[in-house]
């Protein structure tokens, strides 16, 4: 017989470049909130534009890494061009974004209603020792 409890999907989105125990956190926050946990890898170009410089680690291999993760149910490389599409692609349950996560969530829940993908709940996720595991200070 079919489960007939509907899994639900979380999606987070970042750069992830080098993991460090705040991504750690930053997972299973998330996946607290569901069943499968989906992860979007910012391209390079993207993390360009956001961050005024590229990532230490190249998207493909940022990617891999992700995939690896037992936690981690699906690992997919952002689109190139609307940065939503992926979310009416991969039809997430739940969005949760990193406490310092500011690229592209101020239009979120508008976009999301434009969409009629307002269902979709957006979460705000706590830090994790913050004056330590943060990629901006680890890899400069």
């Amino acid at each position: 017989m079919a489960d007939a409890h509907k899994k639900v999907r979380v999606l987070v989105f970042g750069t992830f470049d080098g993991l460090h125990p705040g991504h750690k956190h930053f997972f299973q926050q998330a996946k607290a909130y569901g069943d499968e946990l989906c992860v979007v890898v910012s391209r390079d170009d993207t993390v360009l534009q956001v961050k005024g410089k590229k990532p230490k680690y190249t998207e493909r291999k940022r990617l891999a890494v992700l995939q690896k993760i037992p936690m981690v149910h699906e690992a997919v490389l952002g689109n190139p061009g609307s940065k939503y599409d992926i979310i009416e692609e991969l039809k997430p349950d739940v969005i949760c974004l990193g406490y310092d996560q500011q690229a592209f969530t101020a239009e979120l829940k508008p976009e999301l209603k434009r969409r009629n993908m307002e269902k979709i709940r957006v979460m705000r996720l706590e830090p994790f020792e913050e004056h330590i595991y943060k990629s901006s200070k680890l890899n400069k």
